[in-house]
Parts: C-alpha cells; sequence; structure tokens
C-alpha cells in the first residue's frame, strides 16, 4: 500500500519547468495590456470612438484572458508545491484568496468589455457610444480593473512576500520588489495608467528565479 503511495505522489509531482507558467502568464498579461492600450483610451469617460474602429485586436486581447488566467492558476500552483508543508494556513487562505479574487475581477472587465463590443456588432455603433448602458459597461470595467483587480494583486503581492521571507522559498530582495511595488498599487492604482503591469512583472521576476532554482537543482 505504502508502495502505491510512492507511485502516485512521484507520477503527481510537479514538473521542474511549471514555473515556465508564471513566464507564460507574464508575457501574456503585457501582450493583452498591449493590445487594450493601443485600441481602447485610458479615460474611463472617453466618447468610445474605438466601437467604429476595427476591433480585431481588442477581441483577440479578450480571448487571450482566459490563457492568462489558467497560466496564473498554474503559477499558483508551483508556489505553493515550493512551499510544501512550510504552507501556514493564514497566509495560505488570504495568498490563494486574492489570486481568485484578481482572476475573477480580470474576467468581469473583460466580459463587460466584450458585451459592448457584441451590442456594437448588433445595433448602430453612434447610438451605443451615447447610451447610458455603454457609459456605465465602460466606467465598471475601468474601475474593476483599475481599482479593485489592482489592489487584490497588492494583496497577493505582499501575502506572498510574507511567506517568501518566512519560508525563503526565493531571495528576500524579491519579497521587498513585492512590497514597494504593492505600495505603489495600493497608494496609485487609480491614477497611474501602467499599475496594471506591476503584477505580471512581479510574477514573471519570481518565476525566472524559480525556474533558474530548479533547473540548477536538476
Amino acid at each position: 500500500m505504502l508502495e502505491d503511495d510512492t507511485l502516485v505522489h512521484a507520477r503527481l509531482k510537479t514538473p521542474k519547468a511549471a514555473a515556465l507558467a508564471g513566464i507564460a502568464f507574464s508575457l501574456l498579461m503585457f501582450t493583452i495590456f498591449g493590445l487594450l492600450r493601443r485600441s481602447i483610451p485610458a479615460d474611463p469617460l472617453e466618447s468610445g470612438a474605438w466601437l467604429t474602429t476595427d476591433t480585431k485586436t481588442i477581441a483577440l486581447a479578450l480571448n487571450l484572458i482566459p490563457f492568462a488566467g489558467v497560466a496564473f492558476l498554474w503559477f499558483i500552483g508551483v508556489l505553493r508545491d515550493r512551499l510544501g508543508r512550510q504552507e501556514d494556513r493564514f497566509f495560505a487562505t488570504v495568498f490563494f484568496g486574492s489570486a481568485l479574487l484578481y482572476l475573477a475581477m480580470l474576467f468581469t472587465a473583460a466580459a463587460l468589455i466584450g458585451a459592448v463590443m457584441l451590442l456594437a456588432s448588433t445595433a448602430e455603433p453612434n447610438q451605443l457610444m451615447n447610451s447610458a448602458t455603454f457609459r456605465f459597461a465602460r466606467a465598471v470595467a475601468y474601475i474593476v480593473t483599475n481599482v479593485y483587480a489592482t489592489k487584490t494583486a497588492a494583496v497577493f503581492m505582499i501575502s506572498t512576500s510574507t511567506v517568501v521571507i518566512y519560508t525563503g522559498i526565493a531571495p528576500r530582495w524579491i519579497a521587498f520588489i513585492g512590497y514597494l511595488s504593492a505600495s505603489v498599487l495600493l497608494i496609485g492604482s487609480y491614477y497611474i495608467g501602467w499599475s496594471f503591469a506591476v503584477l505580471p512583472v512581479w510574477v514573471l521576476l519570481i518565476s525566472v528565479y524559480i525556474l533558474v532554482d530548479n533547473l540548477r537543482g536538476r
């Protein structure tokens, strides 16, 4: 019986290259952020003129978001596997819960923009641009992304950085960068247009370290 358990554990062991998921998440988010910023103005009170232009770029960005979400979940699994028995229940709850909330709000904002594009394809764009429906959806998508999602990302970075310091699964300087970046998000996410890219940069940093450390261990 013990031999069977050992074989199952060996088969289910996280591959050393699994840290590539964090790198994939970061690259996908950089691509999504670049495509959306090139097509949709940052101002939430903009007129909506982008609805009358070619929206294929926006559709591509929205279709990439589910893949980024799956990669982020895989990255969370990599961190929890690296923690192993050192995982604390309190920090694990905050760490995992904030990650899920971040993804939920990211998907919500994407769904709102997708719904606006769907309405634009079935109705007159000029009428939609002047409607309360468009202005409400546009404002909600902006607030969800730049306020709630980014601040939830800050909570994730703070909890993860704390775990890094207490367990040593990564260098302390990565944790200090996480604290500093999270402070920027908590204070100025509403006013800083590029704040959405802070989490992917930090995830890329810690993922590269974990990947190099795993390959070095191999």
